[in-house]
């Protein structure tokens, strides 16, 4: 695994790098501003972005504006965003992006809790989903304000599915978990989008919706 890291705060960066390499990933660019980032990302092409959300000069949005940026530029770079609060719009954009890598949303504490930051590290990196347990507390909060269906439509089966899509495994993990085929896997999820109402739309990340009604169900 190829991984590029943006953070300003030079301490915590070269921690993570040094962390991250420790456990054999390869860190193969670094940077503390935007510019830096995306020039480093253009001529790496890493598997995996490991950015804050507040870069300067203004250290506001200028972290996420470049994930996306970079996600724009290499669809399957898979974007794992540090920030210090829970930034719901930040999160929803980040979920909405378009691509086919993995997205995360941790917050900075998290990083101390090795295991679970590897853990989230090798999830988004293999296209899965890693969302810090604050940011899914809000996202849920949100979801139960405008209104939402139940899981209780779903079958035994497209239940297993959902259950092992909560854990951060992609289609592929969830065919070999289950022992089926990828295209059956596919077909399950299709389902479930069906029953929980979850349309294809621009702004949505309809698995990780769906994710958020089984955890409100089954929490």
């Amino acid at each position: 695994m190829r991984v590029v890291i943006v953070e300003d705060h030079a301490l915590l960066r070269e921690g993570i790098v040094a962390l991250l390499r420790e456990n054999d990933i390869e860190v193969v660019g670094q940077a503390a501003d935007a510019e830096e980032f995306l020039r480093v990302v253009t001529a790496h092409e890493p598997e995996l972005a490991i950015c804050d959300v507040r870069l300067p000069p203004s250290f506001t949005d200028e972290g996420i504006r470049a994930a996306l940026e970079a996600r724009k530029r290499l669809p399957a770079l898979g974007l794992l965003v540090l920030s210090q609060y829970v930034e719901p719009v930040y999160t929803s954009e980040l979920l909405a992006a378009e691509g086919t890598g993995g997205v995360g949303y941790l917050l900075k504490e998290r990083v101390g809790d090795v295991r679970g930051f590897l853990d989230a590290v090798q999830r988004v990196a293999g296209g899965g989903t890693a969302l810090d347990r604050e940011v899914v507390a809000e996202l849920v909060r949100d979801r139960s304000a405008a209104g939402g269906s139940t899981i209780d439509e779903l079958t035994p089966r497209e239940r297993e599915v959902l259950a092992l899509m909560a854990e951060g495994r992609t289609n592929a993990a969830i065919a070999e978990a289950m022992v089926v085929t990828h295209g059956a896997v596919e077909k399950h999820i299709s389902q479930i989008f069906t029953k929980l109402d979850l349309p294809a739309t621009a702004g949505d990340h309809r698995r990780v919706l769906a994710v958020l009604e089984y955890l409100r169900a089954t929490g």
